[in-house]
């Protein structure tokens, strides 16, 4: 069985916290992997213009966390599937109704 991975967030958009100064990220969210020069759904950073944020959990970019995802206003439904949670404007997931014998 493979580990999970550990996804962070780049963002369309930033703005700082009042209360500890910290940049967080807002507009569109995309889940990446530290290590790598594009986002889970194959966008560039260099030619989208996305910023990083590497101390951002991607499960705390997620609206319904309440985490870091006050000014998100979208999560990007591409990245959201495979990194394990799923936007709430994302299809529901392939599930069998009537089985063959």
């Amino acid at each position: 069985m493979s580990a999970r991975k550990r996804y962070a967030v780049a963002a369309s958009g930033r703005w700082t916290g009042e209360e500890d100064g910290v940049r967080l990220p807002a507009g569109e969210a995309h889940a990446w992997e530290q290590g790598m020069n594009q986002t889970v759904c194959g966008l560039s950073f260099s030619r989208s213009r996305l910023d990083r944020f590497p101390h951002v959990a991607w499960t705390d970019a997620i609206p319904e966390s309440g985490g870091a995802a006050d000014r998100v206003r979208r999560p990007c439904p591409r990245c959201a599937s495979p990194a394990g949670r799923r936007a709430a404007d994302a299809r529901p997931r392939w599930r069998r109704t009537d089985p063959g014998p």
